[in-house]
């Protein structure tokens, strides 16, 4: 199954006293990069999430970000500080001795003593497990969406492999009567030169020649070239790297249909092979 190393997943869980989000995003890399931005009271999971990428992920520049939102909300748990209360109400105590007239304090005034009423402290611990599972999901959605990009990168690849195999076949189809026009052609000249030639030698020549632009071999292996994409297509894993290499050989292929062309069409038809050939390869750039 085909991959793309274009993808993106964005999770978000409530846990006790906010919110985790988990945003995976991933573009095409030559290798498998990591980049982490999280809290530092999360730190401490980036070497798991780190483990956990890399045994799901082959290729790919993939950026991390997890954010963590605190609940201001009235629902949000309430801690009272019952040491420091105790120490502000003894504080006040001996106020009142020393000024016998001051002014009392209310229980509402007490609580809004710093330090004395604060909002629940985060179970770091309970987090990290759920961010861990969290980004288990992303993973699995992220790769969900590099699957479908893939399929896409796959059919858009084969369209371009079946106007090949056309070019090919038209070629292979032609290149007959090619060959023989050009023996003719040059048995045609060789004769208005009008001059005295040994029949055995002249022969050697003409099927030298003939050989040298026979391009049947390059048409075969073109051939076996696009099955190959076909079946790695197919493949499981990351396959980009194989993609890239035959596309490579492809291009061996074309270059020497080119050079070895003694008509203008088969000129054109290397022409539009290398086209094929260069849209095939801007795609499997993306391709894990």
């Amino acid at each position: 199954m085909t991959l793309s190393m274009t993808g993106f997943a964005r999770l978000e869980q409530p846990v006790p006293g906010g919110t985790l989000s988990v945003e995976l995003k991933s573009v095409n890399h030559r290798y498998l990069e990591l980049n982490f931005r999280m809290p530092d009271t999360l730190k401490a999971s980036e070497t798991a999430i780190r483990d956990l990428l890399k045994k799901r992920l082959s290729r790919g520049k993939v950026d991390v970000s997890v954010r963590l939102t605190t609940d201001d909300s009235a629902d949000a748990q309430l801690q009272v500080d019952t040491a420091l209360l105790s120490q502000v109400q003894h504080a006040l105590k001996q106020v009142a001795d020393a000024v016998p007239n001051a002014q009392p304090v209310n229980a509402l005034e007490l609580l809004k003593w710093p330090g004395v009423m604060a909002v629940a402290a985060l179970d770091i611990e309970q987090i990290a497990g759920t961010l861990l599972t969290l980004t288990d999901q992303a993973t699995q959605q992220l790769i969900a969406h590099r699957q479908r990009e893939g399929e896409e990168l796959a059919h858009t690849i084969e369209t371009r492999l079946v106007a090949m195999a056309e070019i090919v076949a038209e070629v292979q189809k032609d290149l007959p009567d090619i060959l023989v026009a050009q023996r003719n052609l040059l048995n045609d000249k060789i004769a208005a030169l009008d001059v005295e030639l040994d029949p055995q030698r002249l022969a050697q020549e003409v099927a030298l020649l003939a050989q040298k632009a026979d391009v049947a071999e390059e048409l075969d292996r073109l051939n076996l070239h696009i099955e190959e994409v076909r079946h790695i297509l197919k493949s499981k894993g990351a396959v980009g790297r194989k993609l890239d290499f035959l596309m490579q050989e492809f291009n061996r292929e074309a270059n020497t249909l080119s050079s070895k062309a003694i008509v203008i069409q088969t000129t054109r038809s290397a022409v539009d092979l290398k086209v094929l050939i260069e849209q095939m390869r801007e795609q499997i750039q993306n391709i894990e």
